[in-house]
């Protein structure tokens, strides 16, 4: 009775920290986008190559790598004029086809949300305008990068924000820029925002549904980046993008996965997310990600605190960061460790 009495406690607390904690609010519950890329159907019932093209819903990446490698130049381009929507978001699909498919498919959505990513000096890796927008951009050169990092976001991140100015190393466009700079170019990074993430600190923030989706979608990403030859990735997580990073941890080839600004990962113990990768965290002294309690019952919290030494992680210097999104500010001790963790110069 007493073990559940605390529990019933615990679970007070995150409600009142969800609801009630300075200037938030709570938000509309999200659907998440989930299933196969957009035009998938179509995708499907073309016989325009006199073959049946893999299924983007069952296929795995490697079997979508080896179906484009059959493939000649001429077949490859057919392929993205007629589904530029399913060619950039199919995992497995290459590199360069992917951000030539996407341009099509940004330009053709007519959506003044998305244009700034047509751009001809842009990456992107993935683009879904469903729901909210997703998106995923590289910076570097992911074909030949002997390093590899992908940004998992927190709440508040779609296709039109993942970018935003106004707070620059909040986002993973920002995250990912200052990481690339910071290894001197050493490293490919991508910002990834592939998944439905919370919007403001609701319900859905304090529950485990967006991370779960999320989860799926991010393991499917690793594995096209392993199907089409990159290295192992390092994955760095911020606050939400934590969630997904735990609950996806079993199911990657990471070679390193960094919690930053955690409300926990869906797990008590690093042994617990069942990953062969090193497991890092971050919290600074300021962050307001500390005044959420770490605890989980009744799908509401999400576990253990990634920075107590009981959890078993490597912990990453962050004294000097400020606030939730400082960690990727320049001069930043905590962003001089992510570039040695980028770059494989940490044992």
């Amino acid at each position: 009775m007493h073990r559940l009495r605390r529990a019933m406690v615990a679970s007070a607390l995150v409600v009142t920290a969800i609801a009630g904690t300075a200037g938030w609010a709570t938000a509309d519950a999200q659907q998440a986008v989930t299933g196969p890329p957009p035009g998938a159907a179509a995708w499907r019932a073309d016989t325009v190559i006199g073959r049946p093209l893999p299924d983007p819903a069952s296929a795995t990446p490697r079997e979508v790598a080896l179906f484009f490698a059959g493939l000649s130049e001429a077949e490859q381009q057919t392929l993205v004029r007629r589904h530029p929507e399913t060619v950039g978001n199919l995992d497995g699909a290459p590199v360069h086809l992917r951000y030539e498919a996407n341009r099509r498919a940004i330009a053709e959505s007519h959506d003044p949300r998305f244009a700034r990513l047509a751009e001809p000096s842009r990456q992107i890796l993935a683009f879904d305008p469903r729901g909210r927008g997703q998106v995923a951009e590289v910076y570097g050169e992911l074909d030949d990068a002997a390093h590899v990092s992908v940004i998992v976001p927190g709440s508040d991140i779609d296709a039109a924000t993942f970018d935003r100015t106004n707070d620059p190393y909040g986002t993973p466009a920002g995250m990912a820029a200052s990481l690339r700079d910071a290894t001197h170019d050493a490293t490919a990074v991508i910002a990834w925002a592939g998944y439905t993430t919370p919007v403001g600190v609701g319900l859905d923030a304090a529950t485990g549904g967006l991370a779960e989706a999320g989860a799926k979608r991010l393991s499917r990403f690793t594995e096209g980046l392993d199907a089409v030859g990159a290295p192992d990735p390092v994955l760095f997580c911020h606050s939400y993008g934590s969630v997904v990073c735990g609950l996806a941890a079993k199911d990657t080839d990471a070679s390193d996965i960094v919690a930053l600004g955690s409300p926990g990962m869906r797990a008590d113990t690093v042994d617990d997310l069942g990953t062969d990768a090193r497991v890092w965290a971050a919290k600074d002294p300021t962050d307001w990600i500390d005044d959420v309690p770490h605890v989980e019952f009744a799908g509401l919290g999400h576990g253990a605190d990634p920075t107590d030494p009981s959890f078993g992680a490597r912990r990453v210097p962050a004294a000097d960061a400020k606030g939730h999104t400082g960690y990727f500010a320049p001069g930043t001790e905590s962003l001089a460790a992510f570039a040695a963790i980028a770059t494989g110069d940490v044992r």
